[in-house]
C-alpha cells in the first residue's frame, strides 16, 4: 500500500461546491462524542476491528459496505479515525426520533427507486471538500450479499477517488442495551480492506463497463466476509480485477 498522502486526489471542478465542511464538522464531532461515550458503550458489542490502517488520513473516499443491520453505518462511523458522511434512503429522515441523527449529521438522503441527481451532486460536492463517503451498494439491508446497484461504480469513476472496502458481521440483534441477552453473544467485527480506484480509462464507462466494474469491487468486499455472507458473490473463482487499480 502506498503512503496516505498517495491517496490524495483532485477532483474536476464539477461540483457547485454549496457543500460547507467547516459548519459540519463542528456538529459532527460533537455527534461523535455522544456515539463514543453513550451509544456504543450501551448498545452495541464490539468484538473485533482489523484494518484501520486502510482508511487514509486526508482526503476523499468512498467507503462501501456490506449492509446486514441497521447499526451497520453507526458502527462504522465511530470505528473511524475521522468523520464521513454517510448515505440513507431519504424515508430515514421521517423516523420518529431516530430521523433528527440524520438531518443533524449531514447524512445526504437518496431516492432509491430512481436516478437521484440531486443526491449525485451532493456526494461529488462532499468528495470535492476532502471528505469519505459511506455507501451500501445494495440499496437495502440483505443477511448476505445481493447484487449491487452501479451507482458506486458511477461516482468512482465520476470522482476518480478511491474506494475502500469494509466488512461489517456480528450486528444483528443491536441496537441493544447493555446486559441484555444479546451482549452475552458474539459482537460486532468489521474488516477494512486495501484501497483501490477504478483506471483511468473509466471516466466515462458504459453501461456494461459499470456493471462489471461493481461486480468487481463487491468481490473484493465478499473476500473480506465469511463464506456464509458473500451470498451473489461466493464464488469467489469468478472474481476478476480488470478495472481495477490497486493503491
Amino acid at each position: 500500500m502506498q503512503s496516505q498522502n498517495a491517496l490524495n486526489v483532485s477532483l474536476p471542478q464539477t461540483a457547485s461546491q454549496r457543500y460547507n465542511h467547516a459548519r459540519w464538522e463542528t456538529q459532527r464531532r460533537f455527534l461523535r462524542f455522544l456515539l463514543r461515550t453513550i451509544g456504543m458503550t450501551l448498545l452495541v458489542k464490539l468484538d473485533r476491528v482489523e484494518g484501520v490502517e486502510n482508511i487514509p488520513k486526508t482526503g476523499p473516499a468512498i467507503l462501501y459496505i456490506n449492509h446486514i443491520a441497521f447499526v451497520d453505518p453507526i458502527v462504522v462511523v465511530h470505528i473511524i479515525p475521522r468523520n464521513i458522511v454517510p448515505l440513507a434512503k431519504i424515508e430515514v429522515y421521517d423516523y420518529p426520533l431516530v430521523g433528527i441523527i440524520p438531518r443533524l449529521w449531514g447524512v445526504i438522503p437518496v431516492r432509491r427507486e430512481e436516478v437521484d441527481r440531486r443526491a449525485v451532486q451532493q456526494i461529488l460536492e462532499v468528495l470535492h471538500a476532502g471528505e469519505i463517503v459511506l455507501v451500501a451498494p445494495e440499496g437495502t439491508r440483505r443477511p448476505a450479499l445481493s447484487q449491487a446497484k452501479e451507482g458506486i461504480a458511477y461516482l468512482a469513476a465520476r470522482s476518480g477517488v478511491p474506494l475502500i472496502p469494509t466488512a461489517i458481521w456480528g450486528t444483528v440483534g443491536f441496537p441493544a442495551l447493555r446486559g441484555a441477552p444479546r451482549w452475552k453473544q458474539p459482537g460486532a467485527q468489521v474488516r477494512f480492506g486495501e484501497p483501490f480506484r477504478y483506471q483511468s480509462h473509466l471516466k466515462r464507462p458504459s453501461k456494461e463497463q459499470l456493471r462489471l466494474m461493481t461486480d468487481e469491487a463487491m468481490y473484493i468486499l465478499a473476500a473480506l466476509l465469511p463464506p456464509e455472507l458473500r451470498g451473489a458473490y461466493s464464488d469467489l473463482g469468478k472474481a476478476t480485477q480488470s478495472t481495477i487499480e490497486w493503491l
